[in-house]
């Protein structure tokens, strides 16, 4: 992301998340918080998009539709999974590269304490849309406490832990739309501090594809996508083999592993669907536990 700036890509991961409770019939992911974060004006601008007829709405451009569709189907999963670990006690939630998401301020377990890490820019940013929506954030043990985090500058490790966040107890991380932007040793290191918790810990990321895994037609949608989101200032950098990438997750102390396709995805949250949303052949999610 540009510096000082809130990062381009947050906003447009927010704008296809509300899309979503738009569109969508049945939800995949309800969030109600969607929409009023965007701001009057994005909101009045994307549901006059969404209602546009002729031309067709962006909205429903099949790139649009399946990008939406990886963005609610990895936000689910990763609730699900903070869900279960819940109820075997995990009581801390790391959101990692928060952007604009709601969890924290919908947040449905009232024992799980929620961090969100962000860049210092965006995330002054987010409060200023949450102040300016109206919507709570919550505080207590059970709330949620914001952590700026410059990684050229700042240790996340030491900033956690100056937030409240306990490294001694288990604690599930998300970290979505975020490994494709940053160098290889950097991700090996976060998932080295994850996996490094007490039993009964777990990250999900979704990550790209090494290009040598994609057929010509994904390798053209992955460099058209590419081309688009480097010229937002936020290039995509990494791609992983999932086996060798499967391989260093145990190698980091990972005793369960868990990679979903397209086709798994697909399987799990659009089955029967009358509106055919669905996610392409190279959305990723995974998921490591100790």
């Amino acid at each position: 992301m540009i510096p000082a700036r809130p990062s381009r890509t947050a906003i447009g991961v927010a704008r296809r998340r509300a899309a979503h409770q738009l569109l969508a019939d049945p939800l995949v992911l309800a969030d109600p918080l969607a929409l009023p974060i965007l701001g009057r004006a994005q909101r009045a601008a994307l549901e006059a998009s969404v209602r546009c007829r002729f031309p067709r709405s962006p909205e429903q451009h099949p790139v649009a539709r399946a990008l939406r569709a990886v963005l609610v189907a990895r936000a689910r999963y990763t609730e699900e999974a903070l869900a279960e670990a819940a109820g075997a006690g995990v009581r801390q939630y790391v959101v990692l590269g928060a952007g604009l998401d709601t969890f924290a301020c919908r947040n449905p377990l009232p024992r799980v304490r929620v961090f969100e890490v962000d860049h210092p820019a965006t995330q002054a940013w987010k409060l200023e849309r949450l102040a300016e929506a109206g919507i709570r954030v919550p505080d207590g043990p059970s709330g949620v406490a914001f952590v700026p985090v410059d990684f050229h500058r700042d240790r996340l490790d030491e900033q956690l832990v100056a937030a409240g966040f306990r490294p001694d107890e288990p604690a599930v991380f998300g970290w979505l739309g975020v490994t494709m932007y940053v160098a290889a040793e950097s991700v090996r290191a976060v998932l080295r501090y994850a996996l490094g918790r007490p039993a009964g810990s777990a990250i999900i990321f979704d990550y790209a594809l090494a290009p040598t895994r994609m057929n010509h037609l994904e390798r053209t949608i992955h460099e058209r996508m590419a081309v688009r989101v480097a010229r937002a200032g936020e290039p995509w950098i990494t791609g992983f083999e999932p086996e060798a990438l499967a391989r260093d997750l145990v190698e980091l102390g990972a005793t369960r592993v868990v990679d979903l396709d397209g086709d798994a995805i697909n399987a799990r949250y659009f089955a029967g669907r009358r509106d055919g949303l669905r996610v392409g052949s190279l959305a990723r999610l995974m998921l490591a536990g100790t």
